[in-house]
């Protein structure tokens, strides 16, 4: 029997998955955890929301498995289709990070609002990652979902054209298309620093 990770491609690793093997899905995991992460950070603007986010498909990818309702692979990596399940597990996730944002801020307001100093330094570089990439994503918020799908999968995350497409469950050349006028749509916005980086 082939271990995950060795011979094994993400499509064997995937048919194990639909037969509910616990061992096919941590291999998925380690490949594609930071994939995802890094895809939900953007789409949610909020490390603490990627990492729900995070949790959350892979707790979907499970749940699919065990109710064998796992679709077959179309590409040979499980990438694209992984974040795309992300990219439905984001609006939940934020709804509830920001819940969650609401009451600490009542919190510290009770405990009349102190921070301490070691809390503070620690996240000063997450607010700004965050606040760079929420003007990024009220950006990108002006153009149509299947654009935006588009950017996040193809550019930001790396998958192919045929990933991409097979994820989405459109053509290639379909996805192309929305690259493109994706960034004809946001050429008005460009200055905005974390785009120009985003779209080389």
């Amino acid at each position: 029997m082939t271990e995950p990770g060795r011979a094994m491609d993400d499509r064997g690793l995937w048919s194990r998955l639909a037969e509910a093997d616990d061992a096919a899905l941590t291999e998925l995991y380690r490949r594609h955890c930071d994939a995802v992460y890094n895809f939900a950070f953007r789409r949610t603007a909020s490390w603490a929301a990627a990492e729900d986010v995070v949790q959350a498909t892979f707790t979907a990818v499970w749940r699919r498995a065990r109710n064998g309702a796992v679709d077959p692979l179309r590409a040979s990596t499980a990438r694209a289709v992984l974040l795309v399940m992300a990219g439905q597990e984001c609006a939940n996730v934020a709804r509830s990070a920001r819940r969650q944002w609401l009451l600490q801020g009542r919190i510290e307001a009770d405990a009349g609002g102190l921070v301490s100093a070691d809390h503070a330094a620690s996240t000063a570089a997450r607010i700004d990652d965050e606040r760079q990439m929420s003007e990024l994503h009220r950006a990108l918020r002006l153009i149509p979902a299947v654009q935006r799908e588009a950017i996040e999968l193809v550019v930001w995350s790396h998958c192919s054209m045929a990933e991409a497409a097979g994820a989405l469950g459109v053509s290639a050349g379909t996805v192309k298309s929305r690259l493109h006028r994706a960034r004809q749509s946001l050429a008005t916005v460009i200055e905005i620093d974390a785009l120009k980086e985003a779209l080389p």
